[in-house]
């Protein structure tokens, strides 16, 4: 016995600060028996259906929303970041609402899509953006339409056999959501939930003075060889534009930002008598963001019902109706109207308005002050997510279920340019009005059977097939040249053009699941699903996507069982296959002629695209191996897993020569590879009467390879490159040696050896996805204090830091871009040690890009979250007849380790899917604190 104590005193010093799981803290137990118990029965959302957590064959990581709901961000997905081994969440920018970068087990296509299929209560819903009124590269993420109050639980499906009954949509992982639902034979209870704070922006970007800033174009000007008595600041009876000294400075960015104010209101009803359980909830979010003109808002109502028609039959309907406001602005890379880079890249000691007290313009941004007051830019998205279900048990052990379920999503964009703005006084006003349409449809029918002959067998059998339809339309509209700005309407404009389209693509499928469990010790699973897709050509149309998945829980043999300090010991293999389609037009095999091609006011056609019959799927095949060990009675729990996935038949655009009378044609071609491990551990390591310490900790690694690409491709802004040979998002760049400290000149890596420095010496110098990422998380109770305290990281990751290519330009921009304070760090006499070169708008020192000085490591350790609440004694909240009542403290973001000289390493300029960590105008997250309560009737 003292052996054994020994042991576990041992284990919990050991891995005890380890952990990473979204769960809330349990009530206290002291029975660590039961726990245990109850950790191997939980059940666990699957594909079509759920499994007790011993019977799980695949890797399947399941979410409690309870833990991560007290994050005031937009969207659930960003919640769900560092939560989970093998996924990988980034935020694109600080504005609420805005996309977010989301991967599971790493990237898998080019051309294709990446993200994961999403589903709710049995919905499959559509997260891409219909967004079409730029915001400059970014887009809002329709995920944000789903309140995360209304959910449950999360469960993400990572390898082959827990994705591929989902099949052709499965190659990126499969993450279910599963909402709120009332209790039979309960009475009713009311629950509301609110919070208030603010949202401010971490430490901005330095910039240098107005004095700096002149001093730097002169030394420019001096260093190029050209005479002291032209230099550009000097005395203005000289005919200079004053000294140095003389320079004002203007602080744009406090301009901009400013402290937003963050609200949520949640209220709910459920409960259920012995034939009916019910649950309505309604919700209303506001958040200003902390950069002026950006907010969001969104109202929901849910409306989820289960009735018991008799003993065998059961109807029941799930409904999400949502409506999401938006106040946009443009904050990406683009001059014209980019709100962000009118503060951030215009020289601090240009003046905001012209001697007459008009608004001053520079370098082709528009003024600051009118970006803030005049810009007019929304966007309104109305969504109706539902499912009306039917099951019936035809006999005792088998069950009939069929069901209907709809995504539908109305878009309502508008944009008014006014004569103030650049882009308004070039037009005389410029209106655009985009109103987009989404609708899918699913129809599914399953049957299933379960059976255990015998005390040893176990056999389940599940059968389904589905039909779905997507269609979508957008009408299109602009006006120019408006009587004034007082009319804002596109038909008051003197000139006016419009368009519209249509497409729509259907897809029928049939699956299969077969379960068997021996003795609880020996678990089998295969799966089968069939799709065709109206996508591919004729005899393409048809994709299989089969998997088996076995495991051995060896905790059950009779010689582990004498071994108490082991308490549950599973290993699982698996291999199997799944498609992808999307990504690709809806119509990507055939030829297609389209209309508007006009002569001498007579209409015409033109062919618009190649056709390619043997257009088909592109496969994902996935092995994967995982340990789950349980120790000290599942004080300690640890689940490993190792993958290996390969995608071949890419889905690609290639290139035709111009002969042709095509640019490309959709072809498949290419293959990519994704291996990797994840590695999750759980501990409680104090549970007593009123104390409770449970820890968590996940690390992921994920490799990533261009196994074949014929032709390399660049992304947007030619520094990211794919390749044959290299991982996706590989930067390739110019590297920068040293800087020569005699003569302050930068010294590049000439790799052709031919003494000049081309194209052909850029090189892969990092990739923008991490090396290994993960979470660590610690929950800790003390009779009715809880505290939550949550970190995030990334390793190994590299960020292109553009704003320093603009800002460190040697005094080649002159007017035309700010200057940050890391230019002062340039050599300027022999001797100097330093990676800035001197300052001078002659040869390569500032002429290059991209180079690698700018390419930053952007790893990073952040406290995402931490919580502090107090739950008021069950006694004294029964005074006022509720059942529970909570206080709490939040904040996020409220610090960051970073080597990353901007403000967050963790941005992306746009939602390309082929461009990651490219930083260039792109908001940081906020830091936010909130105070909260939870109250239950």
């Amino acid at each position: 016995m003292k052996t054994n104590l020994h042991v576990r005193i041992m284990l919990c010093i050991l891995v005890g600060p380890l952990i990473s799981n979204a769960q809330t803290v349990t009530p206290p137990d002291t029975s660590i028996a039961s726990s245990m118990n109850r950790a191997l029965s939980e059940v666990i959302v699957v594909g079509y259906g759920a499994q007790s957590k011993k019977a799980v064959v695949g890797a399947v990581t399941s979410i409690k929303a309870a833990g991560i709901k007290d994050r005031p961000v937009a969207s659930f997905d960003q919640q769900l970041q560092g939560r989970a081994p093998g996924v990988q969440v980034s935020a694109n920018t600080g504005v609420p609402g805005d996309g977010i970068f989301f991967r599971i087990r790493g990237t898998t296509s080019i051309n294709a899509g990446n993200d994961p299929l999403y589903v709710v209560d049995g919905v499959f819903i559509n997260n891409q953006s219909l967004q079409k009124v730029t915001t400059q590269g970014q887009a809002n993420n329709p995920l944000a339409d789903i309140n995360p109050a209304d959910i449950e639980s999360i469960s993400i499906l990572k390898d082959a056999t827990a994705t591929a009954i989902y099949g052709a949509r499965a190659a990126n992982g499969v993450v279910l959501i599963t909402t709120k639902r009332g209790t039979y034979n309960s009475r009713p209870k009311v629950a509301f939930n609110t919070y208030g704070g603010a949202a401010w922006a971490p430490k901005l970007w330095d910039l240098v003075s107005g004095p700096e800033h002149a001093t730097i174009i002169n030394e420019a000007w001096t260093n190029d060889g050209k005479p002291s008595a032209t230099r550009p600041f000097r005395p203005k009876s000289e005919g200079g534009r004053g000294l140095p000294e003389e320079q004002p400075t203007f602080d744009r960015l406090h301009d901009i930002f400013r402290t937003g104010a963050i609200q949520n209101y949640d209220l709910s009803l459920s409960g259920g008598n012995e034939k009916t359980r019910y649950y309505l909830s309604g919700g209303y979010n506001k958040q200003l963001a902390n950069i002026k003109t950006n907010d969001y808002q969104r109202a929901s109502l849910k409306v989820n019902l289960d009735q018991q028609i008799n003993d065998r039959v059961r109807i029941g309907s799930s409904n999400a109706l949502s409506r999401s406001r938006r106040t946009n602005a443009r904050v990406g890379d683009g001059p014209q109207g980019g709100i962000l880079q009118a503060a951030l890249h215009t020289p601090t000691y240009l003046p905001k308005f012209n001697d007459d007290g008009t608004y001053a313009k520079w370098a082709g941004f528009d003024n600051l002050d009118v970006l803030i007051k005049y810009t007019d830019m929304y966007s309104i998205s109305t969504r109706y997510i539902g499912n009306l279900y039917a099951e019936a048990d035809i006999f005792r052990k088998l069950k009939f279920r069929t069901s209907w379920s709809l995504d539908y999503n109305d878009y309502d964009e508008y944009e008014y340019w006014n004569s103030y703005t650049n882009r308004g006084s070039a037009s005389k006003g410029l209106a655009t009005s985009s109103v987009s349409k989404n609708l899918v449809w699913v129809n599914e029918q399953t049957l299933s059977y379960r059976t255990s002959p015998g005390q040893k067998h176990t056999l389940g059998v599940l059968v389904g097939n589905s039909i779905q339809g997507n269609t979508s339309q957008q009408t299109f509209a602009q006006g120019t040249n408006f009587p004034s700005d007082a009319f804002k309407q596109i038909a008051s404009a003197a000139t006016t053009t419009a368009s519209s389209n249509r497409a729509e693509n259907r897809q029928v499928s049939f699956f299969s699941r077969v379960e068997y469990n021996y003795e609880g010790k020996y678990l089998a699973e295969v799966n089968f699903r069939a799709d065709a897709s109206s996508k591919f050509g004729t005899d393409k149309q048809w994709g299989y996507f089969p998997s088996l998945g076995i495991a051995w829980r060896a905790k059950e043999e009779r010689f582990l069982k004498a071994i108490d300090a082991i308490s549950d010991l599973k290993i699982r293999a698996n291999y199997g296959l799944t498609g992808n389609q999307n990504g690709i037009g809806n119509f990507a095999s055939r030829g297609l002629w389209g209309g508007g091609s006009n002569y001498l006011d007579n209409p015409g056609t033109i062919p618009q695209q190649l056709a390619n019959p043997e257009l088909g799927w592109e496969t994902t095949r996935q092995w994967n191996l995982g340990v789950d060990l349980g120790l000290i009675d599942d004080r300690i729990s640890i689940e490993f897993n190792w993958y290996d996935k390969y995608t071949s038949d890419l889905l690609l655009n290639l290139p035709l020569p111009v002969s042709s009378g095509f640019r490309t044609i959709a072809s498949n071609s290419g293959e990519i590879s994704n291996k990797g491990f994840e590695l999750g551990i759980n501990t409680t390591n104090i549970r007593s009467k009123n104390f409770v310490w449970q820890t968590g900790f996940n690390i992921s690694r994920n490799i990533n390879k261009i196994e074949k690409l014929n032709i390399p491709i660049d992304a947007s802004y030619a520094v990211e490159r794919m390749a044959q040979g290299y991982p996706m998002h590989s930067f390739f760049v110019y590297r920068q040696l040293y800087v020569d400290n005699k003569t302050g000149d930068a010294v590049y890596e000439d790799i052709t050896k031919d003494g000049k420095i081309t194209a052909a010496d850029r090189q892969m110098t990092g990739q923008a996805t991490p090396k290994f990422f993960g979470g660590l998380n610690n929950n800790v109770s003390y009779k009715g204090f809880d505290l939550a305290v949550f970190f995030n990281f990334q390793w190994g990751n590299k960020v292109y830091n553009s704003n320093r290519f603009f800002h460190e330009s040697g005094g080649t921009r002159d007017d035309r871009r700010a200057i940050n304070k890391n230019q002062l760090n340039r050599w300027q006499k022999p001797g100097d040690v330093t990676d800035v070169p001197r300052i001078t708008t002659i040869g390569n020192n500032y002429a290059l890009n991209p180079i690698s000085r700018f390419l930053e490591d952007g790893s990073f350790l952040r406290l995402s979250s931490l919580t502090l609440g107090y739950t008021v004694p069950a006694l004294l909240a029964n005074r006022i007849h509720a059942s529970n009542i909570r206080f709490y403290l939040s904040g996020t973001n409220l610090w960051l380790l970073k080597k990353y000289k901007g403000p967050d390493p963790e941005v992306n300029v746009t939602s390309d899917p082929n461009v990651q960590g490219y930083d260039l105008g792109t908001p940081p997250q906020p830091r936010t604190v909130q105070f909260g309560l939870n109250l239950t009737l």
